[in-house]
């Protein structure tokens, strides 16, 4: 057992260096070529023939040489290697921008607790779970993700705005959203964490504040939607418990006995177009 993870640790180690290494390899090849633009003339007072079996086309006599390194190249590419990074950045956290900063977070708890209370184990399934939750996500996001696109997206392709515009003009729409469904309990604590006393507006709020005061507000209506809706199925668990033990049934699991009446009551009262609907509206 621990030969075997000593033998993972060393091929993620021998990955690690590898990827490494190539990327240093990658850097250093980059500033080969860049270096390479270097750009030479020849000062001479006196102009005669052009020097045969150069490529340069210089004129007159070879006196001191003058070599210029222009920068411009390499600037360029430094800053392309920068936006591809970034970009790889913000994919490599799209899952959790999606999951945290969106309505995600409170849908998936409340689902979750809606087939624990039912009882059901694994009905529905995490995957049918996760699925209606993004695309509820969607729903209620599409006004948010459309301004970002009419705001941001759309300006930034056409090049009438910078990057940092786009950037603030895309956030700006997510800001609104987060702090429109924030408690102020919770907003003020992280405040206070970051040695924030007061701001005059919402905008002089740091983002690094707003998003885990959002993150703690979503967990906590969301464990408040579960429990209400754990309390109808609660008493029928107790009613029927109450039933087995008064018959002697002891013996018999209340939770298999509970469980059909439990669905039905689900069904008669339509649940999911109850729950879902009222949840949907806690963001309106």
């Amino acid at each position: 057992m621990i030969a075997s993870e000593i033998k993972r640790f060393g091929i993620r180690m021998a990955i690690a260096v590898f990827l490494l290494a190539a990327g240093l390899a990658f850097l250093a090849e980059v500033k080969r070529v860049s270096a390479a633009n270097i750009t030479d003339t020849v000062t001479s007072s006196e102009s005669t023939d052009e020097v045969s079996g150069t490529t340069n086309n210089i004129s007159g006599r070879l006196g001191p040489l003058e070599f210029r390194l222009t920068t411009d190249e390499d600037e360029g590419s430094l800053a392309s290697t920068l936006q591809i990074l970034m970009i790889l950045t913000v994919i490599t956290l799209a899952p959790s921008i999606l999951i945290m900063l969106t309505s995600f977070t409170r849908i998936v708890i409340v689902l979750h607790f809606v087939r624990s209370a039912l009882g059901t184990q694994s009905t529905p399934p995490n995957q049918i779970i996760i699925g209606l939750a993004l695309f509820l996500t969607f729903f209620i996001m599409s006004p948010v993700i459309t301004e970002i696109n009419t705001n941001a997206i759309q300006p930034l392709s056409r090049g009438e705005i910078t990057q940092e515009e786009a950037f603030k003009a895309g956030v700006a729409p997510v800001r609104t959203f987060m702090l429109e469904q924030t408690n102020v309990k919770d907003l003020r604590l992280f405040m206070d964490i970051a040695g924030i006393a007061t701001v005059e507006t919402v905008d002089e709020i740091p983002i690094t504040v707003v998003i885990p005061s959002f993150i703690i507000s979503e967990l906590r209506q969301a464990f408040i939607i579960g429990f209400c809706i754990y309390i109808p199925f609660i008493i029928i668990d107790m009613v029927v418990a109450s039933t087995l033990m008064s018959m002697g049934m002891m013996m018999l699991p209340p939770t298999m006995i509970s469980m059909p009446f439990k669905i039905l009551l689900f069904i008669v009262a339509d649940g999911w177009n109850l729950i879902i609907g009222e949840l949907v509206k806690t963001f309106y």
